[in-house]
């Protein structure tokens, strides 16, 4: 069995460096990657996000949004939730997070990590507890 570095579970932020923060290609990429495992074509998912949005959005748009040529076209953030569930996926906003050195937890994942939260608190206060009762004690 091989180490098992931590360090690799815990995002990290980009550095605070001129440029570091440029992710144009990196999102058009992402973006192509929800549409491609997508179930939907590109004129479902547009038909889908102008209707979620009541927004004019064409599979041009689309096309345009996600072309390497076309770096005038931004993908604009107001459409993230109605693409990813268009394109039945959370990809963007899990991106976004690993990029601020966060992780996106769902569903029962979210509940899971709720809980161990919790259960550390538990033993946080419990520890409390019997420090202030030994202390107590001592003072009797």
């Amino acid at each position: 069995m091989g180490d098992y570095n931590l360090a690799n579970l815990i995002p990290r932020q980009p550095k605070k460096t001129p440029g570091k923060c440029n992710f144009d290609q990196e999102l058009r990429k992402i973006l192509n990657k929800a549409i491609k495992n997508s179930p939907k074509t590109r004129n479902e998912i547009a038909e889908q996000m102008k209707i979620l949005t009541g927004d004019n959005i064409t599979k041009f748009s689309i096309d345009s949004w996600t072309a390497k040529s076309r770096n005038k076209w931004r993908f604009p953030l107001q459409y993230v939730v109605a693409f990813e569930i268009a394109c039945e996926t959370h990809d963007i906003t899990a991106w976004l997070a690993q990029k601020r050195g966060c992780k996106l937890l769902i569903g029962e994942d979210a509940l899971l990590a709720e809980l161990g939260k919790i259960e550390s608190m538990e033993q946080e206060l419990r520890a409390r507890k019997k420090a202030i009762k030994q202390h107590l004690k001592k003072g009797l």
